[in-house]
């Protein structure tokens, strides 16, 4: 780890206003504040009372965030200036200025999610892969999560989208959430500095982002003259290929082989009937796949 950068460094506006990192990324405006209940709420009540203020690939980031919150409505607290809490208005459009249909919104959070593997390996030199449908893990452990929101239609146009990354940094053990999640620090980083976490992700989404509008939102396309965004994500999916329980809202689950991804990035699973279930939405749980000794063979899950 580079000693260089202690837990509770302050993030370093400097270099985070350098106009040469703004230029290159295309965010038109980044604010940090030392404190705050959550960034994506901020920034929803913000592009409904000023969204001219706040154009797309505008960047709000806390040191700390005090009702942070995740899917399903969970709340968490992290320490102040142990995590990277931050979060981008995304008003999707073609290089044409025309806005990407909405059911390829469905996509942002995975971009993110991929923007933050990239991040960790490249720059954090940690392995990371992607659980669906917005969790990034690092050796089978949570490291971050990624919460994308639809802002309010103003004035007939297409709503935006606020797309909250929270990525843990310098917590310790005692200090996560709970025992299946993990840190930068934890894993042996080569470095902690949020700084320089923080730039190198918001240049890895801006370059993947940029290219999915200029396809339209197709994920199918080529990206930067490699895979498409589907086969990207789908290659770093560490749910694809196991057995699982989807949990989904109102209280109903299925359990069975996750397979593929589809052209809107939900879930197809398998159950053991052979019937394909898309899930679009809700909690996934990876389940230790269990033979039955008996003789009918007819597997189980454990």
């Amino acid at each position: 780890m580079d000693d260089a950068h202690t837990p509770g460094t302050p993030l370093s506006r400097r270099e985070l206003a350098d106009e040469r990192f703004l230029s290159a990324t295309g965010i038109p405006r980044l604010d940090v504040v030392d404190s705050t209940g959550s960034t994506n709420a901020d920034l929803l009540r913000s592009v409904s009372v000023e969204p001219a203020a706040w154009p797309d690939l505008s960047v709000l980031t806390a040191e700390y965030q005090t009702a942070a919150r995740g899917r399903l409505d969970r709340h968490w607290e992290a320490p102040p200036l142990s995590s990277i809490s931050v979060s981008v208005v995304l008003r999707p459009a073609n290089a044409e200025g025309r806005p990407l249909p909405t059911q390829s919104y469905s996509w942002l959070s995975l971009i993110a999610a991929l923007a933050l593997r990239e991040t960790l390996l490249e720059t954090a030199g940690i392995p990371a892969e992607l659980k669906w449908p917005n969790d990034v893990l690092v050796r089978g452990k949570k490291i971050a999560g990624i919460l994308a929101q639809l802002g309010p239609m103003v004035d007939g146009s297409v709503p935006p989208v606020v797309l909250g990354t929270g990525l843990n940094v310098t917590l310790t053990a005692i200090e996560l959430p709970v025992p299946t999640a993990t840190s930068v620090v934890l894993e042996g980083a080569k470095t902690a500095d949020r700084t320089v976490l923080l730039k190198s992700y918001l240049s890895n989404f801006s370059v993947l982002y940029r290219s999915f509008c200029n396809a339209d939102g197709d994920p199918a396309a080529g990206m930067a003259g490699g895979p498409s965004l589907h086969k990207r994500v789908e290659a770093v999916m560490v749910t694809l290929g196991k057995q699982v329980r989807a949990q989904l809202p109102g209280d109903h689950e299925i359990i069975g082989h996750a397979s593929r991804l589809d052209e809107y990035g939900s879930l197809l699973v398998v159950d053991r009937d052979s019937r394909e279930h898309v899930v679009t939405a809700g909690d996934v749980v990876h389940l230790r796949p269990w033979t039955s000794p008996d003789a009918s063979g007819q597997g189980g899950y454990a």
